[in-house]
């Protein structure tokens, strides 16, 4: 059974380097655990690092962060539904908003839950994922600061999340100009700024980092230790915090090419064929994982000389050529991981979590 490690002690060297990194420059941070996928094991060796702010997209996870430590600040990070607003108020004690209606109903639900309910605004700049678009931004805060219950203690924008839209300092100068207008208009102090992500992080080594910038939200950074700009290595940071570790399960010289009438295969792709590679054969390793686990895109063999092929639902093939090292079946491939492909192998019930 294919597994996966998450790695104590380099998830701790990262929050560490993280952690001084931000109080050296006076910033809040929050950990993002939706890569996390609600697992209790993982959430909790996140909490015991001493974090005192958890971010997430899903309820439910947040209700287990709850469960593992009362005291820990939980920020529900996409725009509520409205079959959620009672669970939000009662598991997440913040929430990124950007429609008033749904700010009317948490407010109504914050009042029968005799609760206050805080609110970030999530500000559009550019990447049309969530977010009230600049010249309505006074107007919507005039409409929402009065609501009972409610309390907004920031403003906040996401980029690079959807189109790939890439932070930039006028971008950040941007959002820290429609704080100083709201407070200016209005006489209330907005307390966050939370401009900052993952992808926002390498401002602060680059020393970029408008002075307003005031709140982080980390998630991919943490766990991975990018620098999300250049997808290069922090070299400073633990890349491996999460592997992946595969079992072979068969192991045969087989043909380079498929022999045969071909068509799509089940994922709908086409196999094209180079016509250098008639008459070639090389070992094939079948391991057990495939794309209803991840796909084949997202992972990276830590061995150098293995090529991913393909996968079908079930299995992944991996080109050994001539199997140099002397693989054999039983044997354990390790691989590095991406952002999404983490994601799947922990949402998956069929991947086993480990803790080392």
């Amino acid at each position: 059974m294919a597994y996966i490690k998450l790695y104590r002690d380099k998830l701790k060297h990262n929050y560490e380097f993280l952690n001084i990194a931000f109080q050296k420059r006076g910033i809040e941070w929050a950990i993002v655990t939706k890569l996390l996928c609600g697992n209790q094991e993982y959430l909790n060796e996140v909490i015991k690092l001493g974090i005192k702010e958890v971010c997430d997209s899903r309820i439910s996870n947040l209700r287990k962060v709850k469960d593992i430590d009362e005291s820990v600040q939980t920020v529900y990070i996409k725009p509520p539904a409205k079959r959620s607003i009672s669970d939000i108020v009662r598991y997440a004690d913040a929430s990124f908003n950007s429609e008033y209606e749904t700010i009317k109903m948490l407010s109504a639900e914050a009042v029968r839950q005799d609760k206050l309910h805080k609110v970030i605004i999530m500000i559009e700049l550019g990447d049309l994922r969530e977010g009230v678009m600049g010249d309505k931004v006074v107007d919507f805060y005039a409409a929402v600061f009065k609501r009972p219950k409610i309390k907004i203690t920031g403003i906040g924008a996401n980029l690079n999340c959807l189109h790939g839209v890439m932070p930039s300092e006028d971008k950040l100068v941007q959002l820290s100009l429609y704080k100083q207008l709201i407070e200016a208009k209005f006489d209330r102090e907005i307390p966050w700024v939370t401009g900052g992500t993952s992808v926002v992080f390498p401002f602060i080594l680059q020393n970029r980092l408008p002075k307003a910038i005031n709140h982080f939200r980390m998630g991919e950074t943490l766990y991975f230790g990018n620098n999300l700009l250049d997808e290069s290595p922090i070299p400073e940071m633990e890349q491996g915090v999460i592997k992946l570790f595969t079992e072979i399960i068969e192991l045969i010289e087989k043909p380079v090419v498929p022999i045969g009438s071909m068509q799509a295969n089940v994922a709908g792709e086409e196999t094209e064929i180079n016509e250098e590679d008639y008459g070639k054969k090389s070992f094939r390793a079948i391991i057990d994982v495939g794309l209803l686990d991840i796909s084949p895109d997202y992972i990276i063999p830590d061995d150098s000389a293995l090529r991913v092929t393909n996968a079908s639902s079930d299995m992944l093939i991996l080109d050994l050529g001539e199997n140099e090292n002397n693989y054999k079946v039983g044997d354990l491939i390790s691989f590095k991981l991406k952002y999404m492909g983490a994601l799947s192998l922990l949402n998956s019930t069929y991947i086993e979590k480990i803790i080392v």
